[in-house]
């Protein structure tokens, strides 16, 4: 199990011209959100380091890195979302995935609000070098109440998936590839507060296209230890409706985390 993430670990393979133009779609979409002349609200958000055992494509013990940060002002609201896991197995490398994400929403009433929102991904162990969505959608706050808050959102998008070269047993050599599509977003984030110290989540997100989807649930139960510290246990599934040959259709994570809580 490594005890730093190497300089290079969560960036190596991701075309910076392509990490730039997502960042730069990143940056158009909150310039006039962050413009306005309303009073800001605090920041909120969290940010969590982890470590885990994961089976499918590869079984390792590995740790990572995740910050989640939203800013509201007025009748727009920010978030961003990054990501890091790297693993070793018996000294090898057999974990290394990256992915960030970003979204403005444009509040229209206490239920409903319009985003955009574009994601990159690098999976060195996926079989997908690299992957993009850049999406509009409408968002409906489904239940906000002191003890649960239920938000579901969705829209269409334009989806970059990019495959590695590889040779498939006994030698099948498979070149590198690129596919384009329109797809589609869909997600559900559930919080419902078991007690004053004990909280539930279920988090679903779902990235469509005719080519190959992606669907993700993450269910969590997190505990609040002092002050904005808290402590987490999760269950991650990823399956993937065609995988690259070779490579599995679904990866599960069991982690245990320590989260500070942005607030």
């Amino acid at each position: 199990m490594p005890t730093a993430f190497p300089p290079d670990a969560v960036t190596q393979g991701i075309p910076m011209k392509k990490l730039i133009a997502v960042f730069a779609v990143s940056a158009a979409f909150v310039a006039p959100a962050v413009a306005q002349d309303a009073p800001a609200k605090e920041w909120t958000g969290e940010g969590a380091f982890n470590a885990g055992i994961t089976q499918g494509n590869t079984k390792t013990s590995d740790l990572g890195a995740a910050l989640k940060i939203k800013h509201a002002a007025g009748q727009w609201a920010q978030s961003g979302e990054l990501a890091a896991d790297y693993g070793k197995t018996n000294g090898v490398e057999t974990k290394n995935r990256f992915f960030g994400a970003g979204q403005v929403d444009r509040i229209i009433d206490e239920k409903w609000s319009a985003y955009g929102r574009v994601s990159a991904e690098h999976d060195e162990f996926s079989g997908f070098e690299n992957r993009y969505f850049i999406g509009v959608g409408a968002a409906y706050h489904a239940i906000a109440s002191d003890t649960t808050d239920w938000v579901i959102q969705g829209g269409p998008g334009y989806k970059i998936d990019e495959t590695r070269a590889r040779t498939v047993p006994p030698a099948t050599f498979i070149p590198a590839a690129t596919e384009e599509s329109i797809g589609a977003q869909l997600a559900s984030q559930f919080k419902h507060k078991l007690n004053d110290k004990v909280s539930f989540s279920n988090d679903t997100d779902v990235l469509y296209s005719d080519t190959s989807t992606q669907v993700r649930n993450v269910i969590a139960l997190t505990v609040d230890l002092m002050g904005n510290l808290q402590a987490r246990a999760s269950y991650d599934i990823r399956y993937e409706t065609d995988p690259p040959a070779g490579f599995k259709s679904t990866d599960t994570s069991t982690r245990l985390s320590l989260v500070y809580k942005i607030n």
